[in-house]
């Protein structure tokens, strides 16, 4: 009986503590994760915030939202050029250096420009014959020109008006033209005063520095040379697409140049150079010889030559007081012309002198005359130099040879 009533005690207790310990663990497992959170803070790792979605408030209304942003720029790749074409040692070149350039005038009977002609109404002749016009411009291109005084005595009277002349073409250049300054009277004293500059200001002051000074004109040797420094000048760079002309003011009298008329005029046919020429030929001698020209016959018939033979024109003034509106028609006539390059069809490079005529289809309105140098001389192979040159070169600006 003892035994038995100790044992009973004893099994509640242990069914007490069954009880108790389950649900302490019953509670563990619906209480625990929330109390551990609590107690003991967790490391994270950070995840991107997903994007919210636009929320639509129950009046109906949208919320404003920023627009998509724009795509990234994407640099355009750039084009792999194609590698030129290798060179072999032995290859030949070829370069099309045949094509002739011409400076052409158009007007009409009075002298008056016409500026609107089109390439199809321009035929370009080579001795005659056809030639195919490869371009063909109406662009106004930089020019580069030369202005050449005669300052020998015959010119005493007028030097005051010639140097205002030269100030009204010079105060019409443009930006990208340059222009230089001769003075000029005998072979020894063939001066460049101011060489190529587009500065205004420097070029006046070379004009007023001009004097008059006794001696043989050298009118042959100073175009000669004034010319071919024309010609040469930014020769076969990328500013060679320049229009080049040479002006010159003078009674056309030579007496002592070291070249002739005929290499004169051989070297101008190898220029594309115009030449405009102001002639004060009036106070010159009209008596001739039995055989001989007269001095003034003979000027003028220089002056004409040299304007005509490189497309360019010749004045013949009365009076000083036609000088300004012949400087305006010299610029006139530099802005108001069109440039035509052909391919000749002769291609013998014998050295012979080519004719050269272009003419213009004429309009119902009025006749139109072209007007460009006559010609040309073609290339020699195997061409020795030219004449010896005079002992007298153009000298560094502002430098007087002895």
């Amino acid at each position: 009986m003892v035994r038995s009533s100790g044992l009973v005690p004893n099994l509640s207790v242990r069914r007490t503590t069954v009880f108790v310990t389950s649900v302490f663990i019953i509670s563990a497992f619906v209480l625990g994760p929330r109390a551990e959170g609590q107690d003991r803070p967790r490391t994270q790792t950070a995840s991107p915030s997903p994007t919210p979605t636009p929320q639509t408030p129950k009046s109906g209304r949208r919320l404003p939202t920023l627009g998509e942003a724009p795509p990234v720029p994407k640099l355009k790749p750039t084009p792999t050029p194609t590698p030129p074409e290798e060179i072999e040692e032995g290859d030949k070149i070829r370069i099309n250096a045949d094509l002739v350039q011409l400076h052409v005038r158009v007007i009409d009977r009075n002298n008056r420009p016409i500026n609107n002609v089109p390439q199809s109404d321009f035929h370009v002749f080579e001795d005659g014959v056809p030639q195919p016009i490869e371009a063909f411009s109406r662009e106004e291109v930089p020019i580069s020109y030369g202005l050449a005084v005669d300052t020998s005595g015959s010119l005493r009277a007028q030097l005051a008006t010639v140097i205002d002349a030269g100030k009204a073409i010079i105060n019409s250049n443009k930006p990208g033209d340059e222009t230089f300054l001769v003075r000029f009277v005998g072979r020894d004293n063939t001066e460049t005063v101011q060489d190529f500059t587009p500065n205004k200001e420097a070029l006046m002051d070379a004009l007023d520095n001009m004097y008059i000074e006794g001696g043989q004109s050298a009118v042959v040797d100073a175009v000669y040379l004034s010319a071919e420094h024309v010609a040469e000048y930014q020769k076969g760079t990328q500013n060679d697409r320049r229009r080049r002309a040479l002006i010159v003011i003078t009674d056309g009298e030579d007496r002592n140049s070291f070249y002739n008329q005929e290499q004169l005029f051989a070297r101008l046919r190898e220029e594309d150079v115009q030449i405009f020429v102001i002639g004060f030929v009036n106070d010159l001698d009209k008596e001739a010889g039995f055989i001989r020209k007269s001095p003034r016959e003979k000027a003028v018939n220089l002056i004409n030559k040299l304007a005509s033979e490189t497309g360019g024109r010749a004045f013949f003034p009365e009076s000083l007081s036609e000088l300004p509106a012949i400087a305006n028609e010299i610029i006139r006539d530099l802005r108001t012309q069109y440039v035509i390059a052909y391919n000749p069809t002769n291609k013998t490079p014998d050295g012979t002198y080519r004719a050269i005529k272009v003419t213009v289809d004429q309009s119902t309105s009025d006749k139109r005359i072209a007007l460009t140098r006559t010609g040309r001389l073609a290339r020699k192979e195997g061409a020795t130099a030219g004449p010896k040159a005079p002992p007298v070169r153009l000298p560094a600006t502002g430098v007087k040879k002895p």
